[in-house]
């Protein structure tokens, strides 16, 4: 489908355009971009790995894009005053969304595997893929973040898996609409809550992209979701869930620090079997419950599905491990949203230690949909003495309202009785945790939308290295 045309990526660098472009360029297409961060001299080793891949890239002035025959991708978000654009436009170039052009490749698999919901959808992708993979299915899975089973040498920025079989795994994004564009053969919904829409449109989304399925794979814990099951016939549900009666239960949660383990009971067959992950959380039992239902859905026997999750390595920036000096550990995580940060400040609560978190928020825009919700949360998920420091939220240039920032999200959470900063630049941050860390403590480095969190928290690391 894509192997005869020529792609030119707009801002290639981004999570979901990096494995997009590597798919695409292993069917045979050729594929060139540009990224403001390469131009800004930022990540570097990213666009290493996609020069690897024969990709060529280009600065961000238009130079890349030189015949009509090239096709521009590029989100809706990129302004149309970007010289990329604007050489695409004055040549005639077709264009497509990353959206867009991921449907098309996703639709056109025999068996179609689509993870929706606002949390863990990179989580129950990957887990996906990688019990598709174990089970030898050989699976196309595009992701939004690296699926730490599957990087190597050649892959270090393993967010898409490029498969020979029939089985194709992506997230899908309701953030911007583009969910409405997939047609799956299996649907997983695991939760919604509010991030970039009101509910009255998530409903609608969900609700639609379920209906599409030939089974829906749907977590009735979730009320939300729950309700939208309500709309299916039974034959085209697997319904998940620890608390209600559903067709693939889960039970005897344990945490450890090594990770969560439970049981999983189907239902229909009375058998049973025991997950033990290397993941930590009571979220993420329900992530591999999911995930379990999913590779069910597909055909995959039950027990190999819980069975390869034992060997699930996890993704990166998810609650990742990132190390540990003088007694003090940094975790690096990707949450941004009140629900991902709930499930993360719960899973480092089931273990003694005192939380330093700093977090980024992903944009001005967010804290104006979901501030309030992120205060509720962050007043009641923190501990007493954990500290948490906010920075300025991610500004990479562009307009946009800068009316309402981290200051307002700082103030809400003292109001509350917890302990909160307002630190506008990295430096000064790092300072204050390094002063702050006493052993035992655990640093977690939170937010999403910027690669360099994950260089801030490997430099904490080294820089507790010298603590007392």
């Amino acid at each position: 489908m894509t192997g005869s045309k020529s792609y030119f990526f707009c801002g290639i660098g981004g999570s979901g355009m990096l494995p997009l472009a590597c798919i695409v360029r292993a069917q045979g297409a050729e594929v060139s971009g540009s990224d403001r961060a390469l131009d800004q001299g930022r990540t570097a080793p990213k666009f290493d790995f996609l020069r690897a891949q024969g990709i060529d890239l280009f600065p961000q002035d238009g130079s890349g894009v030189t015949t009509h025959d090239q096709v521009l991708v590029a989100s809706a978000a990129v302004e149309e005053t970007v010289p990329d654009v604007q050489a695409a436009n004055a040549l005639g170039c077709a264009r497509m969304s990353r959206a867009g052009l991921l449907a098309e490749l996703f639709n056109a698999a025999s068996e179609r595997i689509a993870i929706g919901g606002t949390s863990g959808k990179s989580t129950v992708t990957g887990m996906i893929g990688w019990i598709l993979h174990a089970c030898g299915r050989a699976p196309t899975v595009m992701n939004g973040a690296v699926m730490k089973n599957f990087v190597g040498d050649d892959t270090p920025f393993a967010s898409a898996l490029i498969g020979s079989g029939d089985v194709f795994v992506s997230e899908v994004d309701e953030s911007d609409g583009s969910i409405a564009l997939f047609e799956p053969t299996v649907a997983v919904l695991g939760n919604i809550s509010l991030d970039h829409k009101e509910m009255d449109e998530l409903r609608a989304l969900f609700t639609d992209f379920v209906l599409k399925a030939r089974t829906a794979v749907v977590n009735i814990d979730h009320p939300e979701v729950a309700a939208i099951a309500g709309e299916l016939h039974q034959d085209r549900l697997l319904t998940f869930g620890f608390e209600q009666e559903a067709q693939l239960i889960g039970h005897d949660i344990e945490e450890r620090a090594e990770g969560v383990s439970f049981h999983a009971t189907e239902r229909s067959s009375g058998d049973t079997a025991e997950v033990r992950l290397q993941l930590l959380g009571r979220h993420n039992a329900v992530n591999a419950l999911s995930a379990i239902g999913a590779a069910v859905a597909a055909g995959v026997p039950f027990a190999e599905a819980a069975e390869a999750l034992t060997g699930f390595a996890g993704l990166r920036r998810r609650l990742e491990r990132v190390g540990e000096r003088n007694g003090v550990t940094v975790y690096d995580d990707f949450g941004h949203n009140p629900d991902k940060i709930a499930a993360t400040l719960d899973a480092l609560h089931a273990f003694a230690g005192r939380l330093l978190i700093f977090f980024q928020p992903h944009g001005y825009g967010p804290l104006r949909v979901m501030g309030r919700e992120l205060v509720m949360t962050l007043a009641e998920k923190l501990a007493p003495d954990d500290v948490l420091i906010l920075s300025d939220p991610v500004y990479f240039g562009g307009t946009v309202d800068r009316s309402i920032g981290s200051e307002t999200i700082v103030e809400g959470v003292r109001a509350a009785g917890r302990n909160a900063e307002h630190i506008a630049a990295r430096p000064a941050i790092a300072d204050r945790l390094t002063a702050l860390a006493r052993p035992g403590d655990r640093i977690v480095v939170m937010g999403a939308r910027d690669d360099t969190l994950s260089q801030f928290a490997a430099e904490l690391v080294e820089r507790l290295s010298g603590t007392e």
